[in-house]
């Protein structure tokens, strides 16, 4: 059995968004865990600061799988994300590494409660890419 590029972006798709669906999940519980005070926002903010460019990576990696393959559906469906992950990004607060929460603002009531709707937000986004991805793996080995 051959696979085709397409397959094979497809599959890589679904194992990257598995690992993206485990970022969400993780950023769910994590500021589940900050807002009925767990943990502290300093230890907080040292585990999910270095998840942030893993993430971006890989989402902006497999979409640039899709954009050789020539998936342009798929590419466009993810292109809001990737377009507000680059600008959440680039208007973060100043820090000296790489990440986007500060520990002394992620306490403020708006900025826990957008930091939780961005989480959920993003679970939904990458459950529904996974099942389309799927779709996508299985519509592209059919057609082999």
């Amino acid at each position: 059995m051959s696979f085709t590029f397409t397959a094979f972006s497809y599959i890589s798709a679904l194992i990257l968004d598995a690992f993206l669906i485990f970022f969400a999940v993780f950023h769910i519980i994590a500021f589940d865990e900050l807002k009925t005070d767990f943990k502290n926002p300093i230890d907080q903010c040292n585990t999910l600061n270095p998840l942030v460019l893993p993430e971006y990576v890989a989402h902006i990696f497999l979409n640039a799988l899709f954009l050789v393959c020539g998936e342009f559906f798929t590419l466009m469906l993810n292109v809001p994300l990737i377009g507000y992950h680059i600008h959440r990004y680039l208007h973060r607060p100043v820090m000296s590494g790489p990440g986007l929460y500060d520990p002394t603002t992620i306490m403020n009531a708006d900025q826990l409660s957008r930091a939780t709707n961005e989480g959920w937000i993003k679970l939904a986004f990458y459950l529904l890419s996974f099942f389309y991805y799927l779709y996508g793996m299985i519509s592209s080995l059919i057609a082999t």
